[in-house]
């Protein structure tokens, strides 16, 4: 009897021993996906991670029920890779999996209600009116209904409660289908049943489709198109839907050629990805400061694994990342290239593209899960050379031969992982991958993070540094703008200052672009009472409430909940609800009335939630359809605009008064970015910022682009409070629906810490935000000592849970760990 033991993903750690029927023996191996039982009911598809042939001992094992497999669709380097990742970042190996793993390749149980035709309802026994509602429409059904989908349309969001007293009065009967959510991509195609030079067999053709002259103009578009007739050209497939466009004939003219034995017509399954455009593989020139940074990367390799690349914006970091990939290519490997953010991946797919045509590879999670299965399947298909262009979960992809990794704006928050498990940062693992595979790691930034810098300078990483732009073009030029004191002179409309006003009204009769930064979505982040100040807050979250003019609702951008606008405070009972303060979308409408002849753009959260949303809006504004670009952060990452010559930055002090460590950092990256959207193709780029408090130490260094200056004193100030570099902060965060519970249990369970790890341990406290969904929520930071092991750190903490589970002091609470926060924030 052989067993197997299978990762499932389920946040259980470690993998269980299921055995393997005779049957099945020979065709297991590591790496397959198999459908095993699991619980009373539920199946899920599991990996094999590896064999044994001694039994388990003290409890019965369950058989397999299915191979789904012919091939392993996880590599050796993946389950290793996983395993680092739950071992790192202090969750399980099986959230590991859920979150890697596109949904289409895991098939699990769902569970579907039917009603039960023995039931009569009892006169002591009435179904409540929720209950009434759900029968009725299960009733209505000519099929057995899933239990997500019967919530949907009843409007019930907890539908389980329901259907559990429905099940225990007998009045439904439930059951557990296998749903594979993958849909392969088919293609049709129609070929002639003839051979090639065949000319016997295809006069016959032609004498069977004299009487019909739509089949005959088939016929011949067939032989053209499939290059039937040429002697030094292979035979083309051909699909149904291109012969149709060549001929001009219908589905119903092909099927009796078919018919009549004249075509085959079949499907073939195919890949959803392909680039039609020009391919010119000619590499870009590079100037004699991006040579010189090219051979300097190349001779960092030789004594360090991963270099940091510190090029000032529009200095032409990605030309050098061009270079680089071609030379790994060349050497037969694949390359993987990160950016943190999905817009991104519009105009370097594009650049990647003219010089490596489809070799170009692109992941991210606005893509289907069929695309996402499509990538998965033919990266495990074939190890030829190719370059991935992704964000964070790209590093999840089965690679055969990775010779290559680029970080792009390594600094960037965005590579964060908040929720759910694993809480990983995309560039961290993508060097621990690449060390992994024996690549190579390139991180690349305007203004790298502060721990990267730090181990640049200290010799951990190799450091490269461009501090010129392209052409040697200047910086653009910043302009602090004190709006206290604007305000005083009257030099304030809405939210714009006159000097913001100016320059973009002078961008605009020179036909060049502005583009304007605010880092809130929405409307208006507050809607109050004006008479007794009473503020609408989130039922679920201890947030006020962002107003949305487009839905005109107030939505918690916690949880997502939307509420109507009261007519009259809720408080006061009197009408005088107002909204305050700015939002993208306020700004939006500010420019428009401004500037009524322009076109402007909008880019947040709630502009790009389709496939396309990015593409669309990238594509616009650099084709100059729209002259103005209002938007979030999304427009501080990297994108190059030739046509842009002033950013504003409204409202700044929302990004430098944040309750965290890490926000000078955030604030001076973010705002140094998006400077570097102006003036990339010209020297004429201005920067407006607006603030209250211009005398805030990091505007000093952002007047100058002095990132030198800047890291000097924020490194000062790390090691004075003990904060990383030079320790390893982990957060532990305790949620549960009682405060009361919620603060017993983080006291209790921050004790026992400190008992272990002295004053190593801070908290508990209330984080920034300290309800969510319902759940109230307690923080605890550990620093722990940079050199010291996590496993043994997870193994304390793991203890602690034991025990307090063991006594039912963490009953009705959630316990998580966030490793490396990048805000402190819950």
């Amino acid at each position: 009897m052989t067993f197997v033991e299978v990762l499932l993903p389920v946040p259980i750690s470690g993998t269980f021993t299921y055995s393997v029927p005779e049957a099945l023996a020979d065709s297991v191996r590591i790496g397959y996906r198999v459908i095993v039982p699991f619980g009373r009911k539920k199946f899920y598809t599991g990996i094999i991670a590896s064999q044994t042939p001694v039994a388990p001992q003290g409890y019965e094992v369950k058989d397999i029920a299915l191979i789904l497999d012919e091939w392993a669709v996880v590599k050796h380097p993946q389950l290793k890779f996983w395993n680092w990742m739950a071992d790192y970042y202090l969750c399980t190996p099986g959230e590991v999996m859920r979150a890697a793993m596109p949904a289409g390749l895991k098939i699990e149980s769902e569970t579907f209600v039917s009603a039960d035709p023995d039931y009569e309802e009892k006169p002591y026994e009435r179904l409540s009116q929720r209950e009434m509602v759900v029968m009725n429409y299960i009733l209505g059904c000519e099929k057995k209904q899933p239990l997500d989908l019967i919530g949907k349309k009843t409007g019930f969001a907890n539908i389980g409660p329901i259907i559990n007293s429905l099940l225990e009065k007998g009045a439904v009967q439930i059951s557990e289908n296998l749903v594979e959510r993958y849909r392969s991509r088919k293609e049709t195609y129609v070929r002639l049943t003839v051979d090639k030079g065949d000319s016997d067999g295809l006069h016959k053709a032609f004498d069977s489709v004299r009487s019909g002259s739509m089949q005959e103009k088939a016929l011949l578009a067939l032989i053209e198109i499939s290059a039937f007739m040429r002697q030094d050209s292979e035979l083309q497939e051909v699909t149904r839907t291109e012969l149709m466009e060549r001929s001009g004939v219908t589905t119903t003219v092909i099927a009796a050629m078919a018919k009549k034995g004249i075509v085959d017509i079949y499907k073939k399954e195919i890949s959803r990805f392909s680039y039609s455009g020009l391919v010119t593989g000619e590499l870009p020139v590079l100037s004699e400061a991006q040579a010189s940074a090219l051979d300097s990367i190349h001779k960092s390799w030789f004594e360090k694994d991963i270099t940091l690349l510190r090029g000032v914006t529009s200095s032409g970091k990605t030309e050098i990342y061009i270079h680089l990939i071609d030379y790994v290519l060349r050497q037969g490997r694949q390359a993987l290239y990160l950016v943190p953010e999905i817009a991104l991946t519009t105009q370097l797919t594009r650049r990647l593209q003219r010089v490596f045509g489809d070799k170009v590879v692109i992941y991210h999670s606005k893509f289907s899960d069929n695309d996402r299965v499509d990538i998965w399947k033919k990266l495990l298909a074939s190890s030829d050379p190719c370059v991935v262009i992704g964000a964070r979960s790209a590093v999840f992809l089965p690679f055969a031969s990775l010779g290559l990794v680029i970080v792009d704006e390594e600094h960037e928050s965005a590579y964060k992982q908040q929720d759910p498990a694993p809480r990983y940062n995309g560039r961290d693992a993508a060097i621990v991958l690449a060390s992994m595979h024996g690549a190579k790691t390139l991180l690349g930034s305007a203004t790298p993070a502060v721990d990267t810098y730090y181990k640049a300078l200290t010799g951990r990483f190799g450091l490269v540094e461009l501090t010129e732009r392209y052409e040697g073009l200047r910086l653009p030029h910043v302009e602090i703008v004190d709006m206290a004191a604007a305000r005083k002179r009257g030099e304030v409309e809405g939210t714009f200052s006159l000097l913001t006003r100016r320059l973009v009204n002078e961008s605009l009769q020179r036909g060049e672009q502005s583009i304007l930064f605010i880092n809130r979505r929405g409307y208006a982040p507050i809607a109050r009472c004006k008479l007794c100040g009473y503020v609408p807050k989130c039922e679920n979250c201890d947030v006020s409430l962002t107003y949305h003019r487009h839905s005109d609702k107030l939505i918690c951008h916690y949880c997502g909940t939307p509420y109507g606008v009261p007519e009259v405070c809720p408080a006061c009972k009197e009408p005088g609800i107002e909204v305050l303060g700015y939002g993208s979308e306020r700004v939006e409408e500010e420019i428009d009335s401004l500037f009524p002849t322009a076109s402007i753009a909008r880019m947040d959260l709630d502009t790009t939630r389709s496939k396309d949303g990015y593409e669309t809006i990238i594509d616009n504004f650099s084709k100059g359809k729209s002259q103005i670009l209002v938007g979030t952060q999304m427009v501080t990452k990297g994108l190059d605009f030739g046509r842009v010559s002033v950013v504003g930055v409204i409202n700044a002090d929302s990004i430098v008064n944040f309750p965290d460590f890490r926000a000078s950092e955030r604030a001076f990256n973010m705002i140094e970015q998006v400077a570097g959207r102006a003036g990339r193709k010209s020297d004429n780029g201005v920067v407006a910022v607006q603030t209250y408090n211009p005398s805030h130490p990091l505007f000093d260094f952002l007047v100058r682009h002095d990132y030198e200056g800047y890291y000097q004193r924020e490194i000062q100030e790390r090691q004075q409070y003990n904060y990383p570099p030079f320790v390893r902060i982990i957060y532990v965060y305790i949620k549960h629906k009682d405060p009361a519970a919620v603060s017993a249990i983080a006291f209790e369970f921050a004790s026992r810490l400190r008992v272990l790890l002295g004053n190593r341990v801070s908290g508990p406290d209330e984080p920034y935000v300290a309800r969510i969904q319902t759940l109230y929520i307690r923080r605890i930071m550990l620093k722990i000592e940079t050199q010291a092991s996590i496993s043994k750190v997870k193994s304390l903490l793991n203890d602690i849970r034991i025990e307090m589970t063991n006594s039912r002091q963490l009953s009705g609470a959630v316990l998580y760990y966030d490793v490396d926060p990048m805000l402190g924030i819950a």
